[in-house]
C-alpha cells in the first residue's frame, strides 16, 4: 500500500474549510493526552544536533499536551552507557525544556534537577522487578518524561523496549530505526500490518524470502509487544517520527493487535472526532460542503471504521429520514484516512451499511457523486448507475442546479437481486493486504 493523497468515494465540494478548524496533529495529540508513549531509538541515530532536535521537537509537543514520554536509547557497550547518558543529558535535555515547555516545568530549568529525568536502565536486560517499574513511575509521575539508556547491543534495543512497554502496558510503542517502516522486495511501503499478517511474515523462512530476514528481531519484538497488551506499535525512521505520530499518512509502518477493522455505529463520544474528519474531507474537496446541521444529521446516522483499539480509519453515514416514503437510504460522507487507503475500509463500511439497511427493510440504497474514482468504486460494490429520477425526488429539493448537472447517481436494490453486491468478490471479500 503506497501513500497517496486521499482519494475516497464521496460527493465533491470546493469551498475551503478554514485550516484552523482542524489539524491532524491536534487530532492525534488529543488521542495521546494523559497517556504514555515509549520511543526507542538507537544512540547512533541521536548523534547530531539535527537528530536530537527531531526527537526534542516531538517531545516538546507531547509534553505540552500532558502526554507522558519514555525515551530509550542503547549503549553499544556497558562501559559506554554512562557516557551516552551524559551526552543525552547535556545535549537533549536543553532542547526538550525550552520555549513553551519551560513554564510547564520550571523546576527543570536547573541542570541538576534536569538530570533526574535521565536514568541508566541496565535492569531492562534482566527480569523487570516491581522496584524498577516503581522507579520509572517515580520519574514519570514527577517530571512527565524519562530518558533512559540501556547498555545492550544494537540489535537488542527493540527487545528491551518491548519488555518495558509490555510491563507498563504503555499506550503506544514507537521503534525508531534507520531503515524506517517495512518495505517489501518491490520497494512498496507497508503502511499497516495486523497481528495475523505479522505472524505470517515471521513463519519459518518468510521474512527471509521477503528480504526482511535482518529485521526479524525487530518484527519479533513488535509481535511480543502486541501479544503482551500494547495495542499499537509504530516503526519509523527518526526523520519521519513527527509525521508518523501526528499525521494520517504516517511515515513508517503501524502494527496493531486487534482484528483488522471493526465497523460500528457512531456514539456521541465519537462525534467531535468524526466532525473534524469530515471537515478535513471538505477542505480537501473530497467531501461535499455541508452546513453544521447537515453534518450533525450525518453524525446521528453515522458509522465509523476502527483499526485496532483507537485508530479511526474511515466514516460514512446512512441517511434514511428524508427518504422514508421511498424506504430508501443514501450513502453520504464516505471517507477513509489516507494511511488505510487500499485496505478495504470503504468496502467494510459499505457492507455494514448494506447489512443494516436490509435489516431495516429498506428497498434500496443510493449514492450521488461527481468523482470518477467514486463512480468506479460504487460499481465495484454492486451499485448500478441510474438516472437521477431513479433516486428519491427529495434528494433534489433545493439542490444546486449546476452541481446537479454533473452528478452521477448509483443505486443498489435490496429487494430485487439481494445478492448483487455479495457477488462482487473484490468488494466483499477479505480486505486487500500489503
Amino acid at each position: 500500500m503506497t501513500r497517496k493523497a486521499s482519494q475516497q468515494p464521496s460527493g465533491t465540494g470546493t469551498a475551503p474549510v478554514p485550516e484552523e478548524q482542524f489539524t491532524e496533529k491536534a487530532f492525534y495529540l488529543h488521542a495521546f493526552r494523559d497517556h504514555t508513549l515509549l520511543v526507542a531509538a538507537r544512540s547512533d541515530q541521536l548523534a547530531t544536533s539535527g537528530d536530537l532536535e527531531a526527537l526534542a521537537a516531538v517531545a516538546r509537543d507531547l509534553l505540552q499536551n500532558r502526554t507522558r514520554l519514555l525515551v530509550l536509547a542503547d549503549a553499544p557497550a556497558p562501559e559506554r552507557a554512562r557516557h551516552t547518558l551524559d551526552f543525552l543529558r547535556q545535549r537533549l535535555g536543553p532542547l526538550m525544556f525550552q520555549g513553551e515547555t519551560i513554564p510547564l516545568f520550571p523546576h527543570l530549568r536547573n541542570a541538576a534537577r534536569r538530570s533526574e529525568v535521565f536514568l541508566l536502565l541496565d535492569a531492562l536486560q534482566r527480569e523487570l522487578r516491581p522496584s524498577v517499574l516503581a522507579e520509572i513511575w517515580k520519574v514519570l509521575g514527577s517530571h512527565q518524561v524519562l530518558v533512559g539508556v540501556v547498555p545492550c547491543g544494537p540489535g537488542q534495543l527493540a527487545a528491551c523496549a518491548q519488555r518495558l512497554a509490555t510491563a507498563l502496558r504503555v499506550y503506544k510503542l514507537v521503534l525508531v530505526e534507520a531503515e524506517g517502516g517495512i518495505v517489501d522486495r518491490s520497494g512498496r511501503a507497508l503502511s499497516f500490518m495486523d497481528a495475523a499478517m505479522l505472524d505470517a511474515l515471521l513463519a519459518a523462512g518468510e521474512a527471509e524470502a521477503a528480504g526482511l530476514g535482518h529485521r526479524r528481531p525487530t518484527l519479533a519484538a513488535v509481535r511480543a509487544a502486541l501479544l503482551g497488551g500494547v495495542s499499537a506499535v509504530n516503526l519509523c525512521a527518526l526523520a519521519g517520527l513527527e509525521r508518523e505520530l501526528f499525521t494520517y499518512e504516517g511515515a513508517g509502518t503501524l502494527f496493531t493487535r486487534e482484528d483488522y477493522c471493526r465497523v460500528e455505529r457512531l456514539g456521541i463520544d465519537d462525534f467531535a472526532e468524526v466532525e473534524r474528519l469530515i471537515e478535513r474531507g471538505q477542505r480537501e474537496g473530497l467531501l461535499k460542503m455541508r452546513t453544521g446541521d447537515e453534518v450533525a444529521q450525518i453524525l446521528a446516522c453515522g458509522y465509523g471504521a476502527t483499526i485496532g483499539e483507537h485508530h479511526l480509519a474511515g466514516v460514512c453515514g446512512l441517511l434514511t429520514e428524508p427518504y422514508a416514503d421511498e424506504r430508501a437510504g443514501e450513502i453520504v460522507a464516505l471517507y477513509t484516512i489516507t494511511r488505510f487507503k487500499g485496505e478495504g475500509v470503504a468496502q467494510k463500511l459499505l457492507a455494514r451499511i448494506e447489512k443494516d439497511a436490509r435489516a431495516q427493510g429498506l428497498r434500496y440504497l443510493f449514492a450521488c457523486t461527481t468523482e470518477e474514482r467514486a463512480k468506479a468504486f460504487f460499481e465495484r460494490c454492486g451499485f448500478r448507475r441510474v438516472s437521477q429520477d431513479q433516486v428519491p425526488p427529495a434528494k433534489w429539493t433545493g439542490y444546486d442546479a449546476a452541481r446537479r448537472s454533473a452528478v452521477a447517481a448509483f443505486r443498489l436494490d435490496l429487494e430485487r437481486g439481494k445478492n448483487a453486491a455479495a457477488s462482487q468478490p473484490e468488494a466483499r471479500g477479505a480486505p486487500s493486504r500489503p
